[in-house]
């Protein structure tokens, strides 16, 4: 298993090994051992698993707030997603600055999104399926989201505009700028 930190230290992203033969594929897909010497030693607690019929479906950005904060390892295992995290910690140095990374199928990526930041992903292929382990309960008293196209945040989306597919509610959520502070750098 490889694990690289990106561009922002506390997003990492995770390739297990796939051994591959004539039958298919054998591959250890998380092993906490592994993780917590890459510094992500966290108990899961749900899977959560999507399918996005078409190209072009933006899921994001979306986050949990105290006291059920969630923090996500993402995979792929049919299509491929432009994934994204964005750090909302006030008083972090990366603090409106986001990473991304393409996972897919293929490559077999995972990008581990801690707790503090937004997370949202856009399908490049039809028929994508997604699978994420997270930190804490799903609580619909704690769901907020980031407005996904904010201009402060510099996001390249592969498809913009009228070619994204979105959910009313991710149509809704704030900018940035009018986000109330939820997270604080370094965690307390």
């Amino acid at each position: 298993m490889q694990i690289d930190a990106l561009a922002i230290q506390d997003v990492k992203l995770i390739t297990p090994s796939i051994f591959r033969d004539e039958r298919g594929f054998f591959s250890e897909t998380y092993n906490r051992r592994a993780l917590a010497r890459a510094a992500i030693d966290r108990e899961f607690v749900q899977d959560n698993q999507s399918l996005s019929r078409a190209k072009g479906v933006l899921r994001g950005l979306h986050f949990q707030i105290a006291p059920h904060p969630q923090g996500k390892l993402v995979r792929v295992t049919r299509g491929a997603i432009f994934d994204v995290a964005v750090d909302i910690r006030q008083g972090s140095p990366t603090f409106g600055r986001h990473v991304s990374a393409i996972l897919s199928a293929d490559n077999w990526s995972q990008l581990w999104v801690p707790e503090g930041f937004a997370h949202g992903f856009c399908t490049l292929e039809p028929d994508t399926e997604v699978i994420y382990k997270v930190t804490d309960f799903y609580a619909p008293e704690c769901d907020r989201g980031l407005a996904w196209d904010d201009p402060d945040l510099g996001i390249a989306w592969p498809l913009v505009g009228p070619q994204a597919i979105l959910s009313d509610k991710d149509r809704l959520h704030p900018r940035l700028r009018d986000l109330p502070a939820q997270f604080t750098y370094p965690a307390s």
